[in-house]
């Protein structure tokens, strides 16, 4: 037990400083420790917990850029898309979903990283934003995982860091408050659960008012170095704690 709940301090704190430096990542950050250790549902219970504290606590700390007309299209979508997922969530083969994350990730964000000129979307409109919003809610009814489309989606629309940070920062503030309480409404949150909420929390709180401080000192070229990279590490971390089980059953049919 004690092993455990060193990984889960350990997660809370490498999540939260993530968070906070780019105003998403919680997710993919906690459960690349989480996933070796606690049960998918009670994982995604923290993940989401531990993302929407962060959020409230970056939000209050970093508010430049926030459009609420860029905004909306998204948070829209992603409304939409967390019943989706919250009820997909049970049946879901979360190793499999986290296999072909993690293979998109490290594929598309190294291809960025090396680009000498991001390709640059300007087509689609609010109705984009709405799709990429709805996937983006689908994902957070998963597990927390709002931020990955929506941010790489604003990357490619070549959003300035401000802009791009408050869209998703706000973004997942939304859905991670509708998540919660659905989570709440549906009995996932049990008692198991408590205890270890209670040490998420206060453990992610510096970490985030650190990489929230951070943020503000980086370059426009540095940020989104260090967003791409960070989803790169993210989907190497899915493929590592997943591809073994996936296979493993795959061997066995």
């Amino acid at each position: 037990m004690d092993s455990v709940l060193l990984i889960v301090v350990v997660g809370a704190v490498a999540a939260g400083f993530v968070q906070g430096l780019s105003g998403f990542g919680f997710g993919m950050v906690a459960m690349s420790f989480w996933a070796w250790s606690l049960e998918p549902r009670l994982a995604a219970v923290l993940t989401v917990c531990g993302a929407l504290t962060g959020q409230l606590v970056a939000a209050a700390s970093a508010r430049r850029g926030f459009d609420r007309v860029r905004l909306l299209p998204f948070v829209l979508g992603g409304l939409a898309g967390i019943p989706l997922g919250v009820a997909v969530l049970p049946r879901l083969d979360m190793d499999a979903f986290k296999l072909v994350l993690g293979t998109l990730l490290v594929l598309w964000c190294p291809a960025m990283l090396m680009a000498k000129q991001l390709p640059r979307i300007s087509r689609g409109g609010r109705v984009a934003d709405v799709l990429v919003g709805l996937a983006g809610g689908v994902m957070g009814g998963l597990g927390g995982f709002t931020g990955v489309l929506p941010t790489l989606w604003c990357t490619l629309r070549g959003f300035d860091k401000d802009v791009q940070r408050a869209i998703i920062q706000n973004f997942n503030l939304a859905m991670l408050i509708v998540t919660f309480g659905t989570y709440l409404a549906t009995g996932l949150i049990t008692r198991e659960a408590l205890p270890l909420l209670a040490i998420v929390v206060p453990a992610m709180l510096v970490p985030t008012l650190l990489g929230a401080k951070l943020y503000h000192g980086i370059s426009e070229a540095r940020f989104r170095q260090i967003v791409l990279g960070m989803l790169t590490l993210s989907g190497v971390a899915m493929l590592v704690a997943s591809a073994p089980k996936v296979l493993g059953l795959l061997g066995d049919v």
